[in-house]
């Protein structure tokens, strides 16, 4: 996400503290929210796909995807 976003987003976050945000600033606040979300996500997720645990034993271990559980269970 741009710098110019991201320095939006905190002046709009400011501007709320005050409490004089317009409609159409707080539609731009949480599309922008939203779209900071969603990119720190992306960017989590790549870190940990990319991350290897190395065991006491040394075998090394990806934290790529976890296969989904084959029993019954569910949420």
């Amino acid at each position: 996400m741009e710098k110019s976003k991201i320095d939006r987003i905190n002046e709009l976050a400011r501007k709320a503290k005050e409490g004089t945000l317009t409609e159409e600033e707080l539609a731009e606040r949480d599309a922008l929210r939203k779209e900071y979300i969603s990119a720190f996500k992306s960017n989590l997720k790549a870190t940990l796909d990319n991350t290897v645990v190395i065991e006491p034993d040394g075998t090394r271990r990806s934290l790529g995807q976890k296969s989904k559980p084959s029993s019954g269970y569910k949420n």
